[in-house]
């Protein structure tokens, strides 16, 4: 089942939160013809500061656990779904360049459906663009994922 399916089928609004991704999830849903009847706003929330003031991330998440944590991506996906009143958001937050602290490739994910609250954590590899690429294709296939599961079903590709 495609994510609009789902969306449709769950009549849900959904929302996207995201950082190293920077805007990549909300273009590949826009991508979709007739997304605008359950998508209607994303956050782009790049600094520690965006997301505490937008999405509602605690600082302590932040200080406890990082930018780049589980703990950091629940509380975006979540503070979205809020903000954007909807029914379900997917969050992405990692590294796509370099940093000594956290190895590049890490993302983290964070999913809210109808207050069920998701998150994993993936690496992957390759450029900056192919690192920020592959984390948005798979922020919208655990977006499916986390709404079966909330749901019940199987996903079936069609």
């Amino acid at each position: 089942m495609k994510i609009d399916r789902l969306l449709a089928e769950h009549q849900l609004l959904v929302t996207t939160a995201e950082s190293c991704t920077g805007g990549l999830v909300a273009s590949a849903l826009v991508d979709i013809p007739g997304i605008s009847d359950y998508f209607k706003e994303g956050y782009i929330t790049y600094a520690p500061e965006a997301k505490e003031k937008i999405l509602g991330v605690l600082p302590e998440t932040i200080s406890d656990y990082g930018v780049v944590s589980e703990q950091t991506a629940r509380e975006m996906a979540e503070g979205a779904a809020k903000q954007a009143h909807a029914g379900c958001a997917v969050a992405t937050t990692g590294v796509a360049g370099g940093t000594l602290k956290t190895p590049v490739g890490t993302v983290c994910f964070g999913c809210f459906v109808q207050g069920k609250i998701f998150s994993g954590t993936e690496h992957f590899t390759g450029t900056r663009s192919e690192i920020r690429h592959a984390a948005a294709a798979y922020a919208i296939a655990f977006l499916e994922r986390c709404i079966i599961k909330t749901y019940g079903g199987t996903l079936c590709e069609s």
